[in-house]
C-alpha cells in the first residue's frame, strides 16, 4: 500500500443524480483523514499529507487500545472524516476547526478529553496489506462493515465511546434526504456503486449534494482588492449586514455586478465602494455565525424583489430550516419580556435543540402547556390532540385522551407554532408498564434557595457512585434541580423503582433533616428542599430536558455536566440562546443517556436494599 495517500474527492452538484445505480452517505463535515493502521503504528494522513493524529490524543489512545483486537487485520487502511458530532447526522465543523487550531499540548488534551473526536470510515482501500481500491465502491463497503461488525464498532456514527464508526449508506435518496433535513447534516455523497477509488482525483462518480439554505438579500458593497461582495436586509428600519460572498458568479454576472456597483457607489474607502440597497439577489450558503455565511455561493439575481421585501425576520424563518409543512405564525410576537424573546427566538431555539429533544419524546405521551400570549396571558395544560391538527400528527388514545406522541421535528415545530412552550412527559413509553428511568426531583422554596438543590444533587452523585450507577443531572428551567437514572427498558416495575426512590429520599432527610424534607404540604416544609420521589410514579411527568419553562421568563431546562455542579451554578444564566452556546461549544450532557441503560447495575442494589444490605454505601 502507498504511503501517505491523497483522498479521492467528490463533485459538487446541485440535484441527485438521475441515473445509474447509486449509494447515498450523509456528509459530514470535518477533517479529512486517511487511517494508515500497521503492526508497529499508526498515522492519520490529511488531505495535505501531514499525520493528524498528534491533534487527536483520544484516537491515539483508542487505537492503541485496539491494536491487539485489529491485528489480523493489519496493515490497514481506511478512508474517512475525523469529525466532532452534534448529533447523529450532523458534526459540528465549527468546534472541529477550533480543535485543529490549538497549539498548547496542554489545551489538546484538556478538549480530547472534553468532547472526543471520533474517527467515521465510510471505505476501506486496503486490508492485510492487500490493496482492494480496484473493487467495486459496493463491494469495499461490504468489507469495510463486515471489520466495524467483527470489531465490535459501531455501525453507525452516534457518541458512543467507540470512537472508529461506520457510515452506513441508503439506496433511497428520499430517505437520507428527510434525515439530512431532519438533522441539518452538511449534505449526502452520492456514490457509483460499481466506481474504483482513484487516488487524489475529484471525480464525478462521487458527487456531494449540499445541505443549501437560500438567502433572500441586497448587495450593500464591493470590495475591489478582493472582489467580495457584501450583502445584507432591513431590521427594523436599518441595515444588517450578513456577510460577503463571491464564488458561483459567472464571469458574465460578475462583471455585470462590479459595474453597477462601481457606478453607483455612494461612498469609497480605500478599496471598498458603497452602495445603496438596490440590487437584490439569492444566495446559497450552509450555516450563518451572525456575521459571516459558510460556503455562500450565488444562486440568482431576483429581478422580482424590492430590497423592502429582503427582511430580518424572513431570514431568520428561512434559516431555522423549519419543516415546509408548517406554516410559521406572527413570528414577531414577543413571548417574554426579559431579554426581549421573540416567537422565532423560541422557535429558533427548539428546532435546534430538537435533535437532543426528541429522544425524550419520542413514543411518549406528551402533555404541554400553551401559552397563546407567552407570559402575557393565560395558560393552559393540554393533553388532547386538537381537531384542527394536521394528519402528520401522531396520537395514541389514554384514559379517554387522544394524546399527542411527538416522534420527529415536523410535530415538534407544529407544536411550537401553536405556542406549546412546556413538554411534560412521563417516566415510561408507550405500550410499556415497565419504567425508562429514574427522576429524583429536588424543589427547594425559591430560586435564591437554590444553593439547597446544589447541596441535594451533590450528596445523590455521592450515593449514585457508592453504587455504581450512571446518573444524569439538569436544571428544571425554574428553580429546581432533577437527577436521572436510566434504566433497561421492559425490565423494572414501579414497585421496584419504589423501593429505591423512597430509601434516597429517607437518606437525604436523614442525612441532613436541617436542609431537606419529604413533606407534600408546602406550609410544613420550613424553608426546606421538597425531595419529590411520589412526583415518580405512574401518571405523573416531568418536565423533558431542552424544554423551555414559561413562568421563568424563558429559561430552559438544561442538561448539566457534573463538574459544573459547584456552588457558583447560576440559575438566571440558562436562557435558551445560552443553551443554545453551551451545545455548541459542548456538547450534549446527556450524549450517553441511552448508551447507559443496560450498564445500570439497578437489579443488584435493588436486590441489596430488599434484603435490608446497604453494604455498598
Amino acid at each position: 500500500m502507498c504511503f501517505n495517500l491523497k483522498p479521492m474527492l467528490p463533485t459538487l452538484v446541485f440535484e441527485p443524480p438521475a441515473q445509474g445505480e447509486w449509494i447515498y452517505e450523509i456528509k459530514y463535515d470535518g477533517f479529512r483523514g486517511i487511517l494508515d493502521w500497521r503492526e508497529d503504528g499508526f498515522f492519520l494522513w490529511s488531505r495535505n499529507g501531514k499525520d493528524l493524529l498528534p491533534k487527536f490524543p483520544e484516537l491515539i489512545k483508542f487505537l492503541k487500545e485496539n491494536q491487539e483486537k485489529v491485528a489480523s487485520w493489519l496493515p490497514l487502511t481506511l478512508d474517512g472524516e475525523i469529525v466532532i458530532l452534534e448529533n447523529n447526522y450532523k458534526a459540528n465543523f465549527q468546534q472541529i476547526q477550533v480543535r485543529g487550531r490549538l497549539k498548547s499540548r496542554e489545551k489538546i488534551i484538556a478538549s480530547a478529553l472534553e468532547r472526543p473526536c471520533r474517527f467515521l470510515a465510510f471505505d476501506l482501500l486496503s486490508v492485510r496489506g492487500e490493496t482492494v481500491t480496484q473493487l467495486r465502491f459496493k463491494d469495499r463497503k461490504k468489507s469495510l462493515r463486515a471489520f466495524c461488525q467483527e470489531l465490535g464498532f459501531p455501525l453507525s456514527p452516534s457518541l458512543n465511546i467507540e470512537l472508529i464508526q461506520y457510515v452506513p449508506y441508503e439506496l433511497k435518496y428520499k430517505v437520507i434526504e428527510k434525515n439530512m433535513k431532519d438533522f441539518n447534516s452538511e449534505g449526502i455523497v452520492a456514490k457509483q456503486a460499481s466506481s474504483v477509488w482513484q487516488e487524489g482525483k475529484r471525480t464525478t462518480s462521487w458527487v456531494k449534494i449540499k445541505n443549501w439554505k437560500i438567502v433572500s438579500c441586497f448587495i450593500t458593497g464591493y470590495d475591489e482588492d478582493n472582489g467580495l461582495y457584501r450583502v445584507g436586509v432591513y431590521k427594523d428600519g436599518d441595515i444588517l449586514s450578513l456577510g460577503n460572498f463571491i464564488n458561483g458568479l459567472d464571469p458574465n454576472t460578475k462583471q455585470a455586478l462590479r459595474t453597477a456597483v462601481l457606478n453607483n457607489s455612494t461612498q469609497k474607502i480605500k478599496a471598498f465602494h458603497s452602495i445603496h440597497p438596490a440590487i437584490c439577489l439569492d444566495l446559497y450558503y450552509l450555516e450563518w455565525n451572525a456575521d459571516q455565511f459558510r460556503e455562500p455561493f450565488f444562486k440568482c439575481l431576483r429581478l422580482d424583489l424590492s430590497p423592502e421585501n429582503c427582511t430580518y425576520e424572513i431570514f431568520l424563518i428561512s434559516d431555522a430550516a423549519f419543516p415546509s409543512v408548517v406554516e410559521i405564525s406572527h413570528p414577531n410576537k414577543t413571548l417574554w419580556n426579559q431579554n426581549d424573546v421573540k416567537k422565532i427566538d423560541f422557535l429558533r431555539y427548539i428546532r435546534k435543540v430538537s435533535c437532543f429533544m426528541l429522544p425524550f419524546l419520542e413514543n411518549r405521551l406528551l402533555t404541554v402547556i400553551r401559552a397563546p400570549h407567552g407570559e402575557f396571558g393565560e395558560f393552559f395544560y393540554q393533553k388532547n390532540k386538537p381537531n384542527s391538527a394536521p394528519e402528520f400528527i401522531q396520537s395514541m388514545v389514554h384514559d379517554e385522551n387522544d394524546m399527542i406522541i411527538c416522534n420527529d421535528v415536523t410535530t415538534l415545530i407544529w407544536l411550537g407554532n401553536q405556542l406549546a412552550i412546556e413538554y411534560h412527559i412521563p417516566f415510561h413509553i408507550t405500550n410499556s408498564q415497565y419504567v425508562s428511568e429514574i427522576v429524583f426531583d429536588l424543589d427547594p422554596p425559591s430560586r435564591d434557595h437554590f444553593s439547597l438543590a446544589i447541596h441535594a444533587v451533590k450528596i445523590i452523585k455521592k450515593v449514585l457512585d457508592s453504587f455504581s450507577l450512571i446518573g444524569f443531572v439538569k436544571f428544571s428551567g425554574n428553580k429546581g434541580m432533577q437527577v436521572y437514572i436510566p434504566l433497561p427498558e421492559n425490565k423494572f416495575t414501579w414497585k421496584d423503582t419504589r423501593v429505591f426512590t423512597e430509601f434516597l429520599a429517607n437518606f437525604l432527610v436523614n442525612y441532613d433533616p436541617a436542609s431537606f424534607t419529604i413533606e407534600r404540604l408546602k406550609k410544613n416544609r420550613h424553608g426546606k428542599l421538597y425531595v419529590d420521589f411520589l412526583q415518580h410514579a405512574e401518571g405523573k411527568t416531568i418536565i423533558s430536558p431542552y424544554s423551555p419553562r414559561l413562568k421563568s421568563q424563558g429559561l430552559a431546562a438544561s442538561p448539566l455536566y457534573w463538574e459544573e455542579i459547584t456552588d457558583n451554578l447560576n440559575p438566571d444564566e440558562f436562557t435558551m440562546k445560552h443553551v443554545l452556546e453551551r451545545v455548541n461549544l459542548l456538547g450534549d450532557p446527556f450524549n450517553q443517556y441511552f448508551n447507559s441503560k443496560k450498564k445500570q447495575p439497578f437489579q443488584k442494589i435493588l436486590n441489596m436494599l430488599l434484603e435490608g444490605d446497604n453494604s455498598l454505601f
